[in-house]
């Protein structure tokens, strides 16, 4: 967290964006007379092909060295892709626009 300066009155001074009429603008938070950015939570892009490589790897592993019928196999992988394909919707900040849209009133 980056600690900033609040301005004196708040009214059109200090940084433009993060304090506007004295209130902090989203993402930042008062701390006694400070303001202080939150920091976003991120998945850096390497570490999101680490993870896609290692789950590819697990689920090979699986596949190949662990007998079960054919069956279970197709429904372990459509899980799996499932949850992965869910997991990079909320990595890139898709599911969480999809989640605010609202149908009707």
């Amino acid at each position: 967290m980056r600690p900033l300066s609040a301005p004196a009155h708040g009214r059109g001074r200090g940084i433009p964006g993060i304090l506007t009429a004295g209130k902090p603008a989203f993402g930042c938070r008062r701390i006694g007379h400070r303001l202080v950015i939150e920091k976003e939570n991120y998945v850096p892009l390497v570490q999101f092909v680490i993870v896609l490589v290692v789950i590819g790897v697990i689920l090979w592993l699986v596949n190949t060295y662990i007998p079960m019928s054919q069956a279970i196999k197709n429904i372990l992988n459509v899980v799996v892709i499932i949850a992965v394909i869910i997991f990079a919707l909320d990595v890139f900040g898709v599911l969480g626009s999809i989640m605010r849209i609202r149908i009707g009133r």
